[in-house]
């Protein structure tokens, strides 16, 4: 093989792995919006926007009563042609609910991670995701929403179990803001940036900065965007890249 086109091929090799990944973060609140409409195709329209490799969700329902017995995860997979990993938290109204992973990407493997505290039970769902040669695990979140102490000794059970990844993307509700002890846990991550207004809850006439995307081993490219989404869930979706 000629020395040149070693030199296009390891440049190519080199484009591929440098190539940027587009998440989308959201609480879909089980698919009811403002409105008190269930409409799990208008949160998919929202999502295709914005082309994502990587969508993290939080409060899915599957199979519960509520939201007509569909298993949600597996529904919005299949409209964004994604593959869908459902992570339960607790049994709710004759189903499951919990979190969502959905993945343009290989995905080789979940792992529920159930976070210590009495009230609703919390879990991180991780997964294990390939881009060209690389893995990482991307991980969606739903912290406790009552309690300041539970969230705290939640973030640092989740710090702890995810400090041997080399490279993670953290996603989620974490119920608390900026600079809070809650997120002072996790001060040696990288939390990406949002573009102004940052604020993401409630949807309609948001007030609080309490969903947020962090990393470990990637790095920021840009702004996060909340989402001027008004009505489909009772929090705005965040999208943005990074590499």
């Amino acid at each position: 093989m000629g020395i040149v086109r070693m030199i296009f091929l390891l440049g190519l090799c080199l484009n591929l792995e440098a190539e940027p990944l587009k998440l989308v973060c959201w609480n879909i609140h089980h698919g009811v919006g403002e409105d008190g409409r269930l409409d799990l195709k208008r949160i998919a329209e929202v999502i295709r926007a914005e082309k994502p490799d990587l969508v993290a969700l939080q409060e899915v329902d599957q199979g519960c009563g509520r939201s007509g017995k569909v298993k949600q995860a597996e529904e919005l997979g299949r409209l964004l042609g994604m593959k869908a990993v459902f992570g339960k938290a607790m049994d709710f109204g004759g189903g499951e609910y919990g979190l969502a992973v959905l993945s343009a990407l290989p995905v080789w493997s979940h792992q529920v991670h159930r976070l210590p505290g009495d009230g609703e039970p919390r879990i991180a769902l991780e997964v294990r995701v390939k881009q060209s040669s690389r893995e990482f695990s991307f991980v969606s979140v739903h912290l406790d929403h009552q309690d300041e102490k539970r969230r705290q000794s939640q973030a640092k059970h989740l710090h702890a179990e995810l400090a041997d990844r080399p490279a993670v993307i953290l996603c989620g509700d974490f119920n608390d803001v900026p600079r809070s002890e809650t997120m002072k846990v996790f001060g040696n991550w990288q939390t990406m940036p949002k573009r102004e207004p940052a604020l993401t809850a409630p949807a309609g006439d948001p007030r609080f900065e309490i969903d947020h995307v962090l990393l470990r081993g990637f790095q920021s490219r840009g702004q996060l965007l909340v989402l001027e989404e008004k009505i489909a869930s009772d929090h705005r979706p965040l999208a943005g890249s990074v590499e």
